[in-house]
């Protein structure tokens, strides 16, 4: 699984990276988690608002921290 954590450096945008990667932990999973920062690459994933998070090429979250439990969710489906 590939898992992108857009943002550009803000406060919501690191709260999200750590909670993804966590989570990840958390359930053992098989995941590479990156932090994507360059907003030309964030914009290309149609993202106008962040942080945003991007799982195996689709964007499943933008401009909101979901919680843990939602964010497993995510992640298994």
């Amino acid at each position: 699984m590939n898992i992108l954590v857009l943002g550009t450096g803000c406060a919501k945008c690191k709260s999200l990276e750590k909670i993804t990667r966590e989570v990840v932990a958390e359930m053992d999973l098989d995941a590479e988690v990156t932090k994507v920062e360059d907003i030309v690459e964030i914009m290309s994933f149609g993202v106008m608002t962040t942080p945003a998070l991007v799982v195996d090429g689709k964007v499943v979250v933008k401009g909101r921290i979901p919680d843990k439990n939602e964010l497993r969710h995510m992640l298994t489906k």
